[in-house]
């Protein structure tokens, strides 16, 4: 009996002996695995700001993720895919701001998972990196898009096809400072206000943004005939759009000029006539900072929140385009008031300046026409009278036609 004991305990013994290797070898086998079956990333704390010209997006990772992204069109998105990530952000965080209006976000597959940003047009990737938090714990993921051309936002997917998906964005200074040729000169028209922003009103009841959306509707239709132009609408009908909302259209399309519309009121009755403003820091009088004061509060009194952002000229190329932009404005604007002052009243020194949100795109010359003051009766009367308002269409596409010859020979 104590001989068959012993050798159930030796056979138990080995046994033993070879279940003990088997697990070693099998805690081994799964410290070479563990990788592959290492835990997901989280992504956490997802933020975005600015308007409709520039938006950064933000995202936090409690360890450094490997991001690549790509770009789609119809509509205009920014896919990027990361590895194995869940994703902990507030719903709240993905409501619709600046050039983004949609979030979407999950799992792709076993290994990727992919955030899908919609932009409301065309856009250049600006920036697009990975950083170590400086104070906490982790690495955020930050990206910077500002509105663009479809020419250039075509041109990066070509760019992209190319070299088989590579994710370099167009510089900024290249982006700003070599616009495609185009045969055509390309004008933007702005009715001012819309929607819930009737704009002014006269004392027999003429409201601004009809006004402004007739007379807009006539010009471009005169314009149209001339077969050297590109004609675009930033509203064709009872519309609100925000002040950086009109500007970015002006960029979508590659803008040769942007012509904004209005017919305010001023409360001296007596005043009347039309005005040309440009853009400028420092305002040329009182009244000309009091108009573009009141049309700068356009989205608050739409029922948006107004958050200036800071958009330094970090770079001396994009500087060198605002003050030539500049320069164009200035032009046009000279020779649009010596146009309209052989066919209508002028206001005194009716080439005014201010600090006109809707005229600040840094690559488009930009002005806004004040075609009179509703606050004036005799001007609401002729604001009403489409024969008036032929006559002044006329004038304006006569100094557009002068001042797109000098900017195509100029070669600009």
């Amino acid at each position: 009996m104590a001989t068959t004991a012993n050798r159930q305990l030796t056979l138990h013994g080995t046994e033993g002996r070879a279940l003990a290797r088997i697990c070693c070898l099998l805690l081994l086998l799964l410290g070479l695995v563990a990788p592959a079956f290492a835990a997901p990333l989280q992504a956490r704390d997802y933020k975005m700001a600015g308007d409709a010209l520039h938006t950064r997006v933000v995202l936090h990772f409690d360890s450094e993720p490997d991001p690549r992204f790509f770009l789609l069109r119809a509509p205009h998105r920014l896919v990027i895919d990361l590895p194995d990530t869940r994703f902990v952000i507030d719903p709240k965080e993905l409501a619709e701001r600046g050039l983004v209006d949609g979030v979407r976000y999950g799992q792709l597959n076993a290994e990727t998972s992919r955030l899908v940003l919609s932009a409301k047009g065309p856009f250049a990737v600006e920036r697009f990196e990975v950083v170590k938090n400086e104070e906490t714990p982790g690495y955020r993921m930050i990206v910077d898009l500002a509105a663009a051309s479809d020419k250039e936002f075509n041109a990066a997917l070509s760019i992209q096809a190319e070299t088989t998906g590579s994710t370099q964005a167009t510089p900024k200074g290249d982006r700003l400072g070599k616009p495609v040729p185009d045969d055509l000169f390309t004008i933007v028209i702005d009715p001012g206000h819309g929607g819930i922003d009737g704009g002014a009103a006269g004392p027999n009841g003429t409201v601004e943004k009809d006004i402004t959306l007739s007379f807009a509707n006539e010009l471009r239709d005169l314009l149209g005939k001339d077969g050297r132009y590109q004609v675009f609408m930033t509203r064709e009908t009872d519309d609100f759009l925000r002040l950086d909302e009109r500007v970015r259209i002006a960029r979508q399309h590659d803008a040769d000029l942007f012509l904004s519309i209005h017919a305010d009121t001023i409360r001296l009755k007596g005043i009347r006539g039309a005005t040309v403003y440009t853009v400028s820091d420092t305002a040329s009088d009182e009244e000309a900072k009091a108009l573009a004061d009141r049309e700068n509060l356009s989205d608050q009194l739409a029922g948006f929140v107004i958050e200036e952002e800071d958009h330094e000229v970090s770079d001396i190329l994009v500087d060198l385009i605002r003050r030539e932009t500049h320069s164009f404005s200035m032009r046009f604007a000279r020779s649009l008031v010596d146009e309209l002052s052989s066919s209508v009243k002028m206001i005194n020194n009716p080439h005014r300046f201010a600090g006109f949100r809707v005229l600040k795109a840094p690559d488009v010359p930009s002005v806004l026409v004040e075609l009179g003051y509703l606050s004036n009766k005799e001007d609401e009367e002729q604001l009403r009278s489409p024969e008036w308002r032929r006559k002044v269409a006329s004038s304006i596409s006569t100094a557009i036609a002068g001042f797109a010859a000098r900017k195509i020979d100029a070669g600009g």
